[in-house]
């Protein structure tokens, strides 16, 4: 494909959801039916009802077009690559040496993970930062996720996202870049390493998702931190029941949260950190993300990753390209002994003492910081 047929194939795009669906929303709002509360209506049992009757008399008033217009504010296109219409915003920087960056977001985040990043990181003169700190960033979506929708065939690994991103920079022009992520984003960022396709810089990822071998030789190396580590660990397993849920019947769950907005809301409780009093994602970004999911009927393709990576064949691989790590407080606990052993290649690793799960929605600023410290 010529550069000319590549940049043909790639077509503006706003967002502008209808009138009718913002009316339909405040109408299910309106008719909201809550479960019986759980004794002591406390995160215990999962979502309680008074942070949902809180959430909900903020969805009542939420101001959906101000967020259409902070999206709008940023170019944004819609390409086919292997049969998937893909969205993205893409934003490149006046700064002459630019390095191009792709921003790849979370479950069960959209590109609105990343707003409060891209003047930073696009201009960082004008953000306290050097001209050298500059990057061009694409930020896609997920196929499933957001406006790259429909799903029209089975089979979507976080392995297959990587290789259609790979794709998507070479489309835009760009013969080098590297990568930053979380949750999901973190994934295709280490499936990116393992890809290594010429002139990728690395990947930037907020967890290194690794985990004890059986080897009891492996519990040597670790240190008091590291078990603390593995206790939150079994405390994430012991409340995201959501990852089981998604992979074995996500479709079942799905026709639940597409009828029902706060039900959405309700599953969407990693948000705030299932409840545990650490989360910072304000709650309007809350509001804001799962409005974007709302509007886009995406809470059954978006929950599908789990399925299929679970069900993916192929033995384990070390990632041996570029990595970088950052580990915030309150987020899942990287452990290095392990994440080295499936990465040999990390040459960056930095911990935070405040931010969790969604750092780019808590904490910017620090992310930013770290990015520019690992592409330097």
């Amino acid at each position: 494909m010529t550069k000319k047929t590549a940049q043909a194939d790639i077509r503006p795009f706003r967002i502008e959801i209808a009138q009718a669906d913002l009316d339909d929303l405040q109408a299910r709002l309106a008719r909201t039916r809550l479960p019986q509360p759980a004794p002591g209506d406390d995160w215990d049992y999962g979502t309680p009802n008074a942070w949902l009757t809180e959430a909900l008399d903020a969805w009542k008033t939420f101001d959906w077009r101000a967020v259409e217009e902070r999206l709008n504010a940023h170019p944004q296109y819609l390409t086919e690559i292997d049969g998937q219409t893909i969205h993205f915003i893409h934003v490149p920087s006046k700064e002459a040496d630019a390095t191009p960056l792709l921003l790849v977001h979370s479950y069960p985040g959209n590109v609105i993970d990343f707003l409060d990043m891209i003047g930073p990181l696009v201009d960082p003169v004008a953000h306290g930062g050097r001209a050298e700190d500059a990057f061009s960033v694409v930020i896609p979506s997920l196929p499933g996720f957001g406006f790259s929708t429909p799903v029209v065939d089975r089979g979507w690994t976080l392995a297959r996202v990587a290789r259609t991103f790979d794709a998507l920079m070479r489309r835009l022009g760009y013969a080098s870049y590297g990568a930053h992520g979380s949750d999901a984003g973190a994934i295709v960022g280490r499936e990116l390493g393992i890809l290594n396709p010429k002139g990728y810089l690395g990947s930037h990822v907020l967890q290194a998702f690794s985990f004890p071998s059986g080897d009891p030789a492996e519990f040597e190396k670790l240190a008091p931190a590291d078990y603390a580590a593995l206790e939150h660990m079994q405390w994430f397993q012991s409340v995201g029941g959501y990852n089981a849920f998604n992979a074995s019947r996500p479709q079942t769950v799905a026709a639940a949260l597409s009828d029902s907005p706060v039900g959405q809301l309700a599953w969407n409780e990693l948000f705030m950190n299932f409840g545990n009093g650490t989360s910072l994602v304000p709650l309007e970004s809350i509001l804001a993300e799962v409005s974007l999911e709302w509007f886009t009927n995406t809470s059954a393709s978006a929950g599908r990753y789990h399925f299929e990576d679970g069900r993916a064949a192929g033995e384990p691989v070390v990632n041996h390209g570029r990595m970088g790590v950052a580990v915030f407080q309150d987020d899942f606990k990287s452990i290095r002994t392990f994440a080295e052993r499936d990465n040999d290649n990390i040459v960056h690793w930095s911990e935070f003492d405040k931010g969790g799960h969604y750092a780019s929605l808590e904490v910017p600023d620090v992310v930013v910081g770290d990015i520019r410290a690992f592409f330097a």
